[in-house]
């Protein structure tokens, strides 16, 4: 069975970005024992400095709503909530991507 998972990074390398703060996502194909990419997703972070904006929020979320899981550095708990509204499990895993996709597989 296939399906996809997010991952928050700046780089391309390593899950380095807040759910809140990141400007694109990977998004990879996985299955049971691999994971490939399979395209980057542009976001406008719905955080800043002065809090978060909820219809960003929503845009985000709906930006990922294919999606299985997503991989950060961190997130909050009002994202959290509103990713689980829409089956969306968060994963906090600040690593490697490749190392990160493969604890994900082993945990999920």
């Amino acid at each position: 069975m296939s399906y996809r998972v997010a991952v928050a990074s700046s780089d391309g390398k390593y899950v380095n970005e807040h759910f809140g703060r990141a400007k694109q996502f990977l998004i990879f194909n996985v299955t049971d024992q691999q994971s490939e990419f399979y395209e980057l997703r542009k976001n406008n972070p719905p955080c800043s400095r002065e809090g978060h904006n909820d219809d960003q929020m929503s845009r985000t979320v709906e930006l990922l709503a294919d999606c299985k899981a997503v991989i950060v550095s961190q997130i909050g708990t009002g994202a959290i909530e509103v990713l689980s509204l829409k089956g969306i499990k968060p994963y906090v895993l600040p690593d490697f991507i490749e190392d990160a996709l493969k604890t994900f597989l082993k945990t999920k």
